[in-house]
């Protein structure tokens, strides 16, 4: 398994660890600490998103309000929220990493985490996130 997709899935956990338990992204970023089994990168990757996510959660998740349409974010399961907070928070704030590579990666996450059918939700979602914020949009 790559370094990002380790980072990537240590902060879908992390952040599914926030949203069970209520507790704030200070607490999920003590779990990456170094007796964890990461790699220096996947370590900073997934601290790295996990701050992103941190820092503007309310603009995520209006985002992803919006790009659900018939979906509140509040009624998606704790499982796919997580994963939709994280490839939102690439796609938005992280312009380096291609779109499409964030979608990909979130998918195959969904996949192995939640459902099949969570790939296709997850897909759908991150991809009208991708076309709703342009490809030189700075999100506000």
């Amino acid at each position: 398994m790559g370094r990002r997709r380790l980072g990537r899935e240590t902060a879908f956990k992390a952040l599914y660890q926030v949203d069970v338990t209520g507790k704030g992204i200070e607490d999920a970023l003590a779990t990456l600490g170094p007796d964890r089994a990461l790699d220096a990168e996947a370590r900073r990757f997934a601290q790295e998103l996990l701050e992103t996510v941190g820092a503007n959660r309310t603009r995520i998740d209006e985002v992803l309000n919006a790009a659900a349409e018939r979906w509140d974010l509040a009624r998606v399961g704790v499982v796919d929220r997580s994963i939709l907070r994280l490839g939102a928070a690439e796609i938005l704030f992280w312009k380096w990493i291609p779109e499409q590579v964030s979608i990909d990666e979130y998918v195959e996450i969904a996949k192995k985490y939640s459902t099949e059918q969570s790939g296709g939700f997850v897909n759908a979602i991150l991809d009208r996130v991708a076309r709703d914020a342009g490809p030189t949009s700075v999100p506000s």
